[in-house]
């Protein structure tokens, strides 16, 4: 049967990891997949992950995480910002693969017709504890209790003042194009970061969930018609639901996390059409 599948944070500078891609492949020759953000920090990495994936698949769909956004003395390619955005997205284009920059491409498959929008939504530090009331005092307790995201050093926002600042404006220009979608049709929304807060809430460490999403998305998936949201980054992959909107977190993870699971690794999941248990 022809599927959506997706997967997340596949963090091939592992070979444990690497060689799980390598063995990837579609269940049938129609298969589309979306790709959710952190393949790796390094660009000849993402291009070898991205361009395997794009001769098996009918089509790829790529979003960054924040992994990819990193300037990391390990990586040849030292562009900042928006400019290691823009970089990546040429390479994605050359592979064939699509981008948030791209048109949005719609699904005919089962489940569909569907907008598959690939997003491009940082965060803003709105993502806070309770009784924590601005971005300044959550960084500073995350500080204090030693759990901050390596985000601080790498991910640079060049050419904006801050990373929040770089968020604010690709949620505006983000919503401009999902209102103008295809058809008005339906949508799949993928990001990297989950676009409401509640996926947080299990997370062992409440400090960090400031580098993880932006309020400014809270109502996404009910004003652009989401059937489904795919997202990574937080590293627990399941499906929960919100406002009847089925939310799928597909991360791989690192080897540490997936070798404990009864699940065999690196199987991407199914969005369309919706398996049994979600439909």
């Amino acid at each position: 049967m022809t599927a959506l599948l997706a997967v997340s944070d596949l963090h091939v500078g592992y070979k444990e990891n690497r060689r799980i891609v390598e063995e990837m492949r579609p269940s049938s020759g129609s298969d589309w997949l979306l790709v959710a953000g952190d393949v790796s920090e390094k660009v000849a990495d993402i291009e070898w992950a991205l361009g395997l994936l794009a001769e098996r698949f009918e089509k790829v769909v790529w979003v960054p995480g924040n992994h990819e956004l990193w300037s990391h003395s390990s990586d040849p390619v030292r562009l900042r910002g928006e400019e290691r955005y823009r970089h990546l997205v040429k390479v994605c284009g050359d592979l064939g693969v699509v981008t948030p920059e791209d048109p949005y491409p719609v699904w005919e498959g089962p489940g569909g017709p569907v907008v598959i929008a690939p997003l491009f939504v940082l965060y803003d530090y709105t993502f806070r504890m309770p009784g924590v009331a601005t971005a300044e005092e959550a960084l500073a307790l995350a500080y204090d209790r030693g759990v901050v995201c390596t985000d601080e050093v790498f991910l640079h926002p060049d050419p904006y003042p801050s990373r929040a600042a770089w968020c604010e404006a690709r949620v505006s220009e983000t919503e401009r194009r999902l209102a103008e979608r295809p058809g008005g049709l339906p949508t799949v929304l993928v990001n990297h970061y989950p676009l409401v807060r509640e996926p947080t809430r299990v997370m062992h460490h409440q400090e960090f969930t400031i580098w993880c999403g932006t309020e400014l998305t809270a109502d996404w998936h009910l004003r652009f018609d989401a059937r489904a949201v795919v997202y990574g980054h937080l590293h627990i992959p399941r499906t929960t639901w919100y406002d009847g909107v089925r939310f799928e977190e597909v991360s791989l993870g690192y080897p540490r996390e997936w070798r404990p699971r009864p699940t065999p690794p690196g199987r991407p999941r199914r969005i369309l059409p919706a398996p049994p248990a979600a439909s």
